[in-house]
């Protein structure tokens, strides 16, 4: 990743805002939508866990995979 960031600064030398490069910021923007797919992901397969221990916990009877993949093949 190429960066060669500019700091704005005030007359206080506080930095208030930064100077990207477009390639840069491109890579940066990239890089977000792919964590957030995984966060999607793996936040989907937390609830599902959480649902399953929480059904066990009441006594639910749960379908196994392998009915669930029987299922779907008729």
């Amino acid at each position: 990743m190429s960066s060669v960031l500019k700091y704005i600064i005030d007359d206080k030398g506080q930095k208030t805002s930064v100077l990207v490069p477009v390639k840069t910021w491109d890579e940066l923007n990239e890089n977000l939508k792919k964590l957030n797919k995984k966060l999607t992901i793996l936040t989907g397969i937390q609830q599902g866990l959480k649902e399953v221990s929480e059904s066990k916990a009441k006594g639910k009877n749960l379908q196994t995979l392998a009915d669930f993949l029987s299922e779907s093949d008729s």
